[in-house]
């Protein structure tokens, strides 16, 4: 009865949620506006567009992970990638901000092209250990390759991003505005995928690869691109990670990061655009607000992780990952008056 009464409480919150989506996404706006003119100084500043950088590795990740049922543990390499890759062109080349970052972004996809392709046959805990192996190979590259990314001493001094002659930073609250604008396109990109062929592609691969092989979808093909586009997506915010820290190294990308992204995945809710954004509220600020338990705080993710495995698997707002994808309507309607026709011929019959 105590269960009936939970399922029905969240059932109703669901709801709610699901009614109101375009109210709260309104309130989501008006609070990321206002966040810059209350919070106290800079640090809290900082806080704010981690939180915004890891909702926007979330969204790559989902794309693996919620939308095709791919476990990736190698995303810091991908991050690094794109960090590394932004800094050379602006401290080496001082290009603008706008074509190093999407340099970062291509570098990325390219090395999920080449991580993708081997990997095609893989599932499970083995893709896990594989994309661990990655990760780790490219943080041995940053540390070694010394000519390009400084070796152990790494690359510092590293510019804001500029326009026009202006500084993005802290203090015109500039660099938290693009960060912003930054993950609220990449967040409509990853709703209009999710709706698109793609996205239904990627939804029949999760449920059954080979039944989407039997239907003729091309699971090679797009199991490339989900590794690609997840890849560019976090090599993308990767070149603004490298401009907010001013100096990176090989220990910036290490596989903590890559736990951070998935915990943030997985605590709110894989599948969805609103999981990532909730999990990186939760998991960033958890260490800024209890700063004494910071060096437990993998152990805390761990303890969260199993507990939400057991109760809510699905996530915190991760109920719309198990529904099955909504056709649109003239299709529906169309679906039901061929299978009404056919119902009615057998009665003939």
């Amino acid at each position: 009865m105590k269960n009936k009464k939970q399922v029905n409480r969240l059932n109703k919150f669901e709801t709610f949620v699901s009614k109101n989506k375009v109210l709260l996404v309104l309130l989501g706006l008006a609070v990321l506006i206002i966040a810059p003119f209350v919070v106290p100084n800079d640090y809290f500043m900082r806080v704010l567009c981690v939180i915004l950088m890891y909702c926007t590795f979330g969204f790559g990740l989902n794309i693996l992970l919620g939308e095709m049922g791919l476990m990736s543990l190698g995303q810091a390499g991908f991050v690094g990638a794109g960090a590394f890759t932004t800094a050379v062109l602006l401290t080496t080349l001082k290009w603008n901000f706008i074509p190093a970052t999407l340099c970062g972004a291509l570098v990325a996809a390219i090395l999920g092209l080449i991580i993708g392709l081997p990997t095609l046959r893989l599932h499970g805990s083995y893709l896990a250990i594989v994309t661990i192996g990655f990760g780790e190979i490219m943080r041995t590259i940053f540390l070694n390759w010394t000519s390009v990314t400084g070796g152990p001493r790494g690359i510092k001094s590293i510019p804001r991003p500029s326009l026009f002659g202006l500084e993005f930073n802290y203090a015109n609250k500039g660099f938290y505005f693009l960060i912003v604008l930054t993950t609220i396109l990449v967040g409509l990109f990853c709703a209009a995928l999710h709706k698109s062929k793609y996205g239904r592609a990627f939804a029949t691969i999760k449920q059954d690869e080979l039944a989407a092989t039997l239907m003729g979808i091309e699971t090679t093909r797009y199991k490339v691109i989900g590794f690609m586009l997840s890849a560019a997506i976090s090599g993308l915010m990767g070149g603004y990670y490298a401009m907010m820290q001013r100096y990176i190294d090989s220990n910036s990308f290490i596989s903590d990061m890559s736990v951070m992204i998935v915990s943030c995945l997985v605590i709110g809710g894989a599948g969805t655009l609103r999981g990532p954004v909730l999990g990186a509220i939760l998991l960033v600020s958890f260490p800024e607000i209890f700063r004494d338990l910071q060096d437990y705080r993998f152990v805390f993710y761990g303890l969260i992780m199993i507990i939400m495995m057991v109760v809510r698997p699905a996530g915190l707002l991760g109920w719309d990952s198990t529904l099955p994808y909504q056709l649109p309507r003239s299709l529906s309607e169309r679906r039901m008056k061929s299978l009404k026709k056919v119902q009615e011929k057998g009665d003939t019959d």
